[in-house]
């Protein structure tokens, strides 16, 4: 059994950028003190970054959501600093919901935190219970944000649907 901690494009055009928001940057201290958490006792940590091309606004994702964003290479598509940790691994994912999750148990720990929880966050959550059904998937809420919070408790509602664990809520 491992702990795994997945951290969901915490990059900088998501946080401080062009979709960035007063939620996403709240949560920056709680997302930092879980990835030192994870670090401090040698745990498996993947950063998961969105990643487009110069042509975005030309693709389909594009068309629907044209604000251009975390281009490959620029500022925005960096993390956000103070987050990366020794060890650390990346997956650079084209979409919202990265299909190749591999090198997981049944029986590992895998616990996601990031943005945006109506859109990545539950993406790849729901990617991990479906390929992973007797893995235990979590979600700290309060290490997520989403792009409004009506949409981020939705996604957490979603989630709980589909026995994903959510602790961290404000109750």
């Amino acid at each position: 059994m491992s702990n795994v901690l997945i951290v969901i494009d915490m990059q900088n055009d998501f946080v401080t950028g062009s979709l960035g928001n007063k939620d996403a940057q709240m949560i920056v201290p709680n997302v930092k003190a879980k990835i030192k958490e994870y670090a401090d006792r040698g745990d498996r940590i993947i950063f998961t970054r969105d990643t487009h091309g110069e042509n975005y606004l030309d693709t389909p994702e594009g068309k629907k959501l044209p604000v251009k964003h975390c281009i490959k290479g620029t500022d925005g598509w960096q993390i956000v600093p103070g987050l990366e940790t020794g060890n650390c691994e990346y997956i650079d994912k084209p979409t919202f919901g990265w299909l190749n999750w591999d090198g997981f148990a049944e029986d590992d720990k895998i616990e996601l935190i990031g943005v945006c929880t109506d859109i990545c966050v539950v993406s790849n959550a729901l990617i991990l219970k479906a390929k992973y059904p007797e893995a235990v998937i979590s979600v700290d809420a309060s290490c997520c944000a989403g792009v409004t919070p009506e949409k981020h408790k939705a996604a957490l509602e979603t989630m709980k649907s589909c026995q994903i664990d959510v602790c961290g809520e404000d109750k």
